[in-house]
């Protein structure tokens, strides 16, 4: 991982899934792909910088967007900001 910010607390929400779950990314901070792995369509959420896998994105999220960003919490960590909480992407050296 690269340490790039992804997530702001002020987008997460309780999906009831057990996952952390936001609604949007940071601006610029996530791309997406098509994950055709075990047989169903998906997308894939991950580090627009280093590439590094975060998880997936559905439609059933809450407003604004609908979508939610169902991430694999062992992939991030929670970083204190300032005014809220940051989610990054760890660093691995």
């Amino acid at each position: 991982g690269c340490g790039l910010e992804l997530f702001s607390s002020s987008t997460k929400f309780d999906s009831g899934t057990g996952w952390p779950s936001f609604w949007a990314p940071l601006h610029n901070a996530v791309a997406e792909d098509r994950d055709t792995t075990l047989g169903m369509l998906r997308v894939e959420a991950h580090c627009r910088r280093c590439g590094g896998h975060l998880g997936h994105v559905f439609d059933d999220g809450p407003r604004p967007t609908g979508l939610r960003y169902c991430m694999n919490g062992v992939a991030m960590n929670f970083v204190a900001a300032e005014e809220e909480t940051r989610v990054r992407i760890p660093n691995r050296t």
